[in-house]
């Protein structure tokens, strides 16, 4: 069965793809967007674990579909493109989640020129990749909605306030204040056309990046994105939230 199909009037349904959505933070968004009865579209770079994920979210009821994804591959972004025209012509909101810790400890002065592509590659280049593909199908839709996983260690005021943010960070830092920077251009160029276009803070979550070092859960690094994907369209735009409101650029 087509996604959506038992919902009859396709207009009727909002449309959402997660990028990184198999596992952590990326599951959560899903499995939240699902229960408030979004189609789902799960971006996974291995395609069993997609499969794997939309078989739980489907079982919990949630309207979900695998989509085999790597947003550092022309090719594979491409693909889903037309995979989500085909079954669903439209897409309402894109979640740019798909991220990269690169090597650990990341401090400057030890960094490799290639482990600084490779956390920007994804982190960067990759949302840009993903999000300049996806605007066709974002364009079919009356509110369409952009949501950029950023970080409280993408802020420039909070790095230069003195907060204890963590270990120094010479490229996963860096990736989200360039993410939280594209976020504003995109938010400029896109919002007389009807877009919301946001950064979100998840918080020090629990997930694999980390080696579940985090304090918060999955579910509650959910919150910003999930909030920001489902803006009404007197909402913000060209901001950076987490889950209890504003955060400094």
């Amino acid at each position: 069965m087509e996604a959506g199909a038992e919902h009859g009037d396709m207009d009727e349904v909002r449309i959402a793809l997660i990028s990184g959505a198999n596992k952590g933070i990326g599951y959560a968004i899903a499995e939240a967007l699902g229960a408030d009865g979004w189609i789902v579209g799960v971006g996974a770079r291995d395609r069993e674990r997609g499969r794997d994920a939309v078989n739980r979210l489907q079982s919990g009821g949630a309207d979900a579909f695998d989509v085999e994804l790597d947003v550092t591959d022309d090719a594979s972004v491409a693909a889903a493109v037309a995979l989500i025209e085909e079954r669903c012509g439209r897409l309402d909101s894109l979640i740019n989640n798909a991220g990269a810790a690169g090597p650990w400890p990341d401090t400057p002065s030890v960094l490799t020129p290639n482990d600084v592509r490779q956390v920007f590659d994804t982190n960067v280049v990759g949302l840009v990749r993903m999000t300049n593909a996806m605007l066709p199908l974002l364009r079919a839709s009356a509110h369409p909605r952009i949501v950029n996983q950023s970080s409280h260690v993408g802020s420039l005021t909070l790095q230069a306030s003195g907060q204890d943010l963590g270990p120094l960070s010479g490229a996963y830092a860096p990736s989200k204040t360039t993410i939280a920077a594209l976020t504003i251009q995109y938010a400029k160029e896109l919002g007389d056309a009807g877009f919301l276009v946001n950064a979100s803070c998840p918080g020090y979550v629990r997930t694999d990046l980390n080696n579940f070092t985090g304090t918060a859960t999955p579910q509650q690094g959910a919150v910003a994105a999930v909030r920001l994907a489902s803006l009404p369209d007197e909402g913000p735009n060209g901001g950076l939230f987490d889950a209890d409101g504003p955060v400094p650029w």
